[in-house]
């Protein structure tokens, strides 16, 4: 392997001493019982000889915003967040392969997801009204995403990179590698959710909404449940130079991080402002740590739609 990926800036599942989730869920707000009753259409999309699943939410005439999940997650990770952006646009949640309910490869890239990214925005219309779409993407997908805007961004309006730290040459950016053990198969769903863990690790006050995740994060598979990710993605796998794609964007960009992260900490917010030039906004989610969505999420969807709004009514002062 020439160089890790950042599965600890992302969402996982691990078997380690981490603290599982603990007690009765409580039951969930009023807001969150609301948007998840929203059902969104599900679609797939063949893309280089695997299924690629989506989520989407809205009108087809309007927009495209994707919405890109972290490591090891899914598409549900955002489903209480596009209902809230789905009234401006037509918004779609994807499954990167490996995760979710997308089909497993023998083998992934950065340009295979790049592709996969491009191909769910085509599946969904978001080629066809006049204003590109634009891309949100958080830990992982941020690093996908990155690549997507330094490649394609003259076919996107912007991209939306939540926590997804560049970090400088003496920082380190991923772990040491780990075994692709197949995963574990639990007899019944609450066996599973009791193994399951935020990566890196965390707190989170909002745990119906970790339940939420965790759920959509198994499948029944003879003998019980069982993770939905494959465990052997990132066998010989390379992340790329993150900060020389991240200079190359070529489209409107902007860095949202958590307050608390202990990925992202301010002073790698302001490396990644002076990557880009000091001319794209750097935005803090009060009181969240990495996993923002679950730590913030009202505040998430607050700072989203500000900044599209900002977007819909302005001209980029970044030389693209």
């Amino acid at each position: 392997m020439s160089e890790n990926p950042p599965v600890g800036q992302a969402n996982s599942v691990n078997e380690g001493p981490l603290a599982p989730l603990h007690g009765e869920i409580p039951s969930a707000p009023a807001w969150f019982d609301n948007v998840v009753s929203i059902e969104p259409e599900s679609h797939f999309v063949e893309v280089e000889d695997a299924r690629i699943h989506y989520l989407r939410w809205g009108d087809k005439t309007r927009p495209g915003l994707l919405l890109v999940h972290g490591n090891a997650a899914h598409a549900y990770w955002w489903s209480f967040i596009a209902p809230f952006l789905a009234r401006d646009y037509n918004v779609a949640a994807m499954d990167l392969s490996g995760m979710g309910d997308s089909q497993w490869r023998t083998a992934y890239s950065m340009d295979l997801f790049v592709r996969e990214q491009l191909a769910v925005c085509e599946d969904a219309g978001m080629f066809v009204p006049s204003e590109p779409p634009i891309i949100v993407a958080h830990s992982f997908g941020g690093f996908v995403t990155i690549l997507t805007g330094a490649l394609y961004g003259d076919r996107l309006a912007g991209t939306v990179i939540v926590d997804s730290p560049v970090n400088p040459p003496d920082r380190r950016q991923g772990p040491p590698p780990r075994d692709a053990k197949p995963h574990r198969v639990y007899p019944n769903m609450a066996a599973a959710l009791a193994r399951f863990r935020l990566m890196p690790p965390q707190t989170c006050d909002n745990t119906y909404l970790v339940d939420w995740v965790a759920r959509h994060s198994l499948k029944a598979v003879e003998g019980g449940f069982t993770w939905k990710f494959d465990p052997a993605i990132w066998q010989d796998f390379s992340i790329g130079d993150t900060a020389a794609r991240l200079k190359s964007t070529k489209c409107r960009i902007a860095i949202f991080r958590g307050e608390n992260s202990i990925l992202m900490p301010p002073e790698i917010g302001e490396y990644m402002f002076n990557l880009l030039g000091r001319a794209a906004p750097v935005v803090e989610i009060p009181q969240a740590k990495h996993h923002v969505m679950l730590d913030q999420p009202l505040a998430l969807v607050s700072a989203l739609r500000a900044l599209l709004a900002d977007w819909n009514h302005s001209i980029p002062t970044r030389r693209l």
